[in-house]
């Protein structure tokens, strides 16, 4: 017998978690969380409220808040095995930076009307176009002039080609919901243009990740 949570892929139906324990691994989050961590530690506010949306499991949010103490971390999923895995992983860690995690369906009317930073990790390539366009009003409407929008994930590039890898990771989501599926960077600039997001900078990650930055426009 072994406290190792139970693995979890983001897009996944829930998994049982044995002897009562709620938490979800996805390993992915121990294999991105640093270099992602890197990168926000340059982009983010020095205090203020960070609203993930899409969080899954929870691990990004603990690591996030556990490293920057001084800003306070919103937590939100639409799944409720998801808000149960983020909410065991929030009281084992006892991070007083972390608020309790909220249900949020980026397609829907928020429950959130202002944040300082809104990141989201590994949502717009396993969900419908819908939540991309719903997740990109939401940024507009609740970011004050020049709050940051972070997406992470596999996308398409005009300009570059894609790596074998993606191509199939693409298929494969196609496969399993003909709504899902890699997006490209540049639908996804346009879509955040009409939204008053302006397209800041592009990070290439590990892995064939890309890390896109977005500011709300004054």
């Amino acid at each position: 017998m072994t406290d190792q949570p139970e693995p979890w892929e983001p897009g996944s139906g829930p998994v049982a978690a044995g002897s009562g324990d709620l938490r979800r691994y996805a390993p992915a989050t121990e294999r991105n969380r640093d270099a992602i961590l890197g990168l926000l530690r340059e982009e983010l506010p020095s205090s203020g409220l960070v609203l993930e949306v899409a969080s899954g499991s929870g691990e990004h949010a603990i690591h996030f808040a556990a490293a920057l103490p001084d800003l306070d971390w919103q937590p939100s999923d639409p799944d409720p095995a998801a808000l149960a895995s983020i909410e065991a992983w929030r009281q084992e860690a006892g991070l007083t930076n972390l608020r309790t995690p909220i249900r949020l369906d980026a397609a829907a009317p928020w429950p959130v009307d202002r944040a300082n930073a809104i990141l989201c990790i590994n949502m717009v390539h396993i969900s419908p176009w819908i939540a991309t366009l719903g997740l990109l009003r939401g940024a507009g409407a609740c970011l004050p002039p020049e709050g940051l929008l972070y997406l992470y994930g596999p996308y398409l590039r005009d300009d570059v080609e894609t790596a074998p890898s993606n191509l199939a990771f693409h298929a494969s989501l196609k496969a399993r919901d003909p709504q899902w599926g890699l997006r490209r960077v540049e639908d996804v600039i346009a879509a955040a243009d009409a939204q008053g997001l302006r397209f800041d900078r592009l990070v290439e990650m590990p892995a064939n990740n890309l890390s896109l930055l977005f500011k709300r426009r004054d």
